[in-house]
């Protein structure tokens, strides 16, 4: 039977990678997006915390019996000491925007060394159920920080992503091969393997 996850996010580009994640995957999940997502404040200061924010206000709008998935992703650069971390989305400030996000990273890495450019993208995704039941899996995609921003393409840090193993940023991979090797990629198999497993019993 197919699982419905009610995706606890108003973010249409991220709707339309886990949409794509799900087609690709010919798994017994469906994704959708709620006509409207409450406003969560991420003031929790984990991946995990903030998930679990997301998923608690979409399940109060929700039936009783559904099931919602959060993710909380961010991006960890090494000479940054991690940071913007799981401030990612509010780097520049509370109003989230990613120009300035990314306008911020690339000044306060201006004098950072080539070889000392070192970051990675993680995300956490928590599908939640009915009774409190809870299910979490993460992604990783190590890599390094762009002096100049690349491609049209994804959203958020990925025209300065440059992941490992790749000449080219995020944005400027096709959409199923940053699906393939990214973060959300990756805890999105994680998820995909539970599901199936799930399913049969």
């Amino acid at each position: 039977m197919t699982l419905r996850l009610h995706l606890a996010s108003g973010n249409a580009h991220k709707a339309g990678e886990f949409a794509a994640l799900a087609r690709a995957a010919g798994a017994p999940v469906e994704i959708v997006r709620p006509p409207r997502m409450p406003p969560v404040l991420e003031d929790t200061g984990t991946f995990l915390g903030n998930a679990r924010k997301k998923a608690a206000a979409l399940q109060a709008e929700l039936p009783a019996r559904s099931w919602v998935l959060a993710d909380d992703s961010g991006l960890l650069v090494d000479a940054l000491g991690g940071a913007p971390g799981v401030e990612s989305a509010y780097f520049a400030g509370p109003e989230g925007d990613f120009a300035a996000n990314l306008r911020k990273l690339r000044e306060v890495m201006v004098a950072v060394p080539d070889g000392q450019r070192q970051a990675c993208f993680y995300c956490l995704l928590l599908a939640a159920g009915p009774a409190g039941e809870e299910h979490v899996f993460e992604g990783r995609c190590e890599g390094m920080i762009a002096r100049e921003p690349a491609g049209a393409d994804g959203f958020g840090y990925d025209p300065i992503f440059v992941p490992a193993g790749h000449a080219c940023t995020y944005a400027q991979l096709s959409p199923a091969e940053k699906n393939r090797i990214s973060h959300r990629g990756q805890a999105w198999a994680a998820l995909v393997s539970w599901a199936r497993q799930r399913e049969a019993g």
